[in-house]
């Protein structure tokens, strides 16, 4: 049986579709410290499911404060083979809109004193990290998104520019981020995407555009505003991961 960990976010605070497990009370300690919350664990078909939400239960957790190496040594131990983290964004790409959903394929990493390796003090190890998304599970969610009805749309790459946070960025840092190459902005792809990397998990993510990055909207980005299209967006996001899982299960 096919064992797949989801890393929710802002947009995703749970998975519907998923027939749940036993919980589980408290979050089990790792040799990194907690994780962000307990791991919820059920199956959709023939293929196991654990759900962790980083910003942990209830959601209180900032992106600089999570404890990625604790999450993803948890989901490793737990012997998933593949990680989906759904993140929410702000938009730098023109063409994105609220509610979109992106499948990034790049990411610029812009996050400092984050503890981002598990190489000890005086272990030398570098990883390969020339395509941060693993490229098959990318593909699986570009075809669940061809499959199944989305009511936004989908885009199939992207470049995702990781900053410290928590505030949000100021005008001129997103005219950088676009200088850059980036098309997305957020708080958590970093360092969960090189941790996962180092311990051999493939991983893969799905972006939810809540807002158009600073300096490219009408006004000021607001929580209300945020909100509103993650409740737009959400129910696309959970349709994808589930017909993602469901193309596992047939062996895709």
């Amino acid at each position: 049986m096919r064992r797949v960990g989801i890393l929710g976010g802002t947009g995703l605070a749970g998975l519907d579709g998923v027939e749940a497990g036993p919980a589980t009370d408290a979050p089990p300690e790792t040799p990194y410290g907690a994780p962000s919350a307990a791991p919820e664990r059920g199956t959709r078909g023939a293929v196991e499911v654990v759900f962790l939400q980083r910003h942990g239960r209830p959601r209180s957790i900032l992106p600089h404060r999570v404890n990625y190496r604790a999450n993803l040594w948890l989901l490793q131990s737990l012997g998933v083979d593949a990680v989906i983290a759904a993140f929410t964004v702000g938009a730098l790409a023109r063409e994105y809109r609220d509610a979109d959903l992106v499948v990034p394929n790049q990411l610029i990493d812009y996050t400092h004193g984050r503890a981002d390796t598990f190489a000890g003090v005086d272990e030398i190890r570098h990883v390969d990290f020339t395509e941060p998304f693993d490229a098959t599970l990318r593909s699986g969610l570009v075809a669940a998104g061809e499959r199944c009805r989305l009511r936004g749309r989908l885009h199939t790459d992207g470049v995702y520019g990781c900053t410290q946070g928590p505030r949000l960025e100021t005008a001129a840092e997103v005219d950088r981020l676009e200088r850059d190459g980036c098309t997305v902005v957020g708080m958590t792809a970093m360092p969960e995407a090189v941790l996962a990397r180092e311990l051999g998990v493939r991983y893969a993510g799905v972006c939810l555009v809540v807002n158009p990055a600073a300096g490219r909207g009408d006004g000021p980005i607001t929580s209300a505003g945020i909100e509103a299209a993650v409740e737009r967006g959400a129910a696309d996001l959970s349709l994808l991961l589930q017909t993602f899982l469901d193309g596992l299960d047939e062996g895709g």
